[in-house]
């Protein structure tokens, strides 16, 4: 029997930090101020100069705040945090602009129905191998900017109908982790009370250079069908151009469609980069697991491509991509705002408080998982389980802003997984050791150095 691994998090310690030393570790990761507590409180308190944070972790209030969707808006500071990558779009708005939008968005994610997704996903896997052959192999490989490539890839086809070329993956990788560095700066500078506005104009130009990206495909589709009718492809932005608002009847605006099209890019790509960075990791940590999920892969697929069918029957690879969401849920924190003063256990709620439900506290809590900061795929086939699988395990959260991506999520980091598995045999040099961060997604600090070994 061998001990399940215990990936890297940050080590809490056994007491609350004072006001500057939780600055101080926040300044690079919100995961980083937790304490020990922090994974078993059930309604945490926490005054910020700037800002006053209830943390629910108590699994029927997580599923109050959840379900009650538009009952607890998203929290300004998130609004603000992403409103330069994403505007005023699905993701950020609240009340009835959300609903709308939500009505008018809705067609578009026919799209991404995993029968017509598929084919895509499998194109963009063999171009992920084809860069991983060319790489030198003879030393450590960083996939950290090959599984943003390669998710980014995969979105780019389903929202354009085209491929994503490396030049322009590099921008976004890139630019993407600028803008996360100076939106958690300033996010944190307004928590504390700070005037934050050198941070706030400098993740402008990252911004910009992800939106130089898609703009132009954006603008020439838009202004094709609008001035002369053309539809050269039936895709989520074909949708999104000619969507209509639910009551007037009025189409989104060039800057509009910009704004929806850059959230279900960051949501499409961003959060599945990193669940297929962290499993990757895990499974070359954990030889045991890698192989037999090697072997379903290659009992159910041999050297045929991959399809959803196939997918289907994979239960090791399916708990894999599960149990890294567990782990290390792309998006930490959940915050909402308190839409009016309200009791919530033994606290009173102050109308304009941020009250944050946290995927990496619940799913990391000893009350609902055993041996909870481990790496056990099994866990989620043990009957024992499954009453927390469907209370404890929200990494897309939860209730009507459920994130409608989660089965194209699945799907393709499966097919990645189950793709470079079938390629390759997976390792951790000697003496790495990952760190990960949180701010707007966890990443790895420093990136994510595997070596491949090609399978035979």
């Amino acid at each position: 029997m061998t001990d399940p691994f215990t990936p890297p998090y940050p080590q809490p310690p056994r007491t609350k930090r004072g006001l500057m030393k939780r600055f101080l570790r926040g300044w690079h990761s919100w995961i980083h101020v937790l304490f020990e507590k922090s994974y078993t409180m059930k309604l945490g308190e926490i005054r910020m100069p700037g800002q006053i944070m209830y943390i629910a972790n108590e699994l029927p209030l997580v599923d109050k705040v959840l379900r009650g969707g538009t009952a607890f808006p998203k929290h300004r500071e998130l609004v603000r945090n992403l409103s330069p990558l994403i505007g005023n779009s699905v993701f950020s708005a609240n009340g009835e602009d959300w609903e709308s939008q939500r009505a008018m968005v809705n067609p578009a994610f026919a799209h991404t129905a995993l029968h017509r997704s598929m084919p895509l996903m499998v194109a963009a896997a063999d171009d992920l191998l084809a860069r991983i052959d060319a790489a030198d192999r003879t030393k450590p490989v960083d996939i950290d900017p090959m599984m943003t490539h390669v998710a980014a890839d995969i979105i780019f086809r389903t929202l354009f109908s085209e491929a994503l070329d490396e030049h322009r993956s590099n921008i976004i990788h890139n630019a993407f982790g600028k803008f996360q560095r100076y939106a958690h700066s300033a996010s944190m500078l307004r928590l504390y009370g700070v005037p934050a506005r050198w941070f706030e104009q400098r993740s402008l130009k990252p911004a910009k250079a992800i939106h130089d990206v898609f703009r132009p495909i954006v603008e020439t589709r838009y202004q094709g069908f609008h001035e002369r009718g053309e539809v050269p492809h039936k895709d989520i932005l074909q949708s999104l151009i000619e969507a209509k608002h639910p009551e007037t009847g009025d189409p989104f605006t060039l800057q509009q469609v910009m704004d929806q099209v850059s959230t279900v890019f960051l949501a499409g790509h961003e959060t599945s980069a990193s669940t297929m960075t962290w499993a990757l990791y895990m499974l070359a940590e954990c030889a045991h697991i890698q192989h037999a999920a090697r072997a379903e892969v290659g009992a159910l697929a041999g050297d045929a491509p991959l399809t959803a069918a196939m997918l289907k029957d994979m239960g090791h690879v399916r708990n894999i991509f599960r149990e890294t969401l567990r782990l290390y849920p792309p998006v930490a924190f959940f915050p909402r705002e308190v839409p009016c003063p309200m009791p919530m256990r033994d606290k009173h709620l102050e109308e304009g408080a941020m009250l944050v439900v946290a995927p990496w506290l619940t799913q990391r809590n000893k009350d609902n998982w055993a041996c909870p900061h481990s790496f056990d795929p099994d866990r989620f086939d043990d009957p024992a389980n499954a009453e927390m699988v469907k209370q404890a395990w929200f990494p897309f959260g939860r209730g009507p802003r459920v994130c409608v991506g989660a089965g194209f999520a699945q799907q393709e980091v499966m097919t990645v997984i189950a793709s470079v598995l079938r390629g390759y045999r997976l390792s951790v040099p000697q003496g790495f050791e990952p760190e990960p961060v949180s701010r707007l997604t966890i990443r790895p600090r420093t990136g994510m150095k595997l070596m491949f070994d090609r399978v035979e």
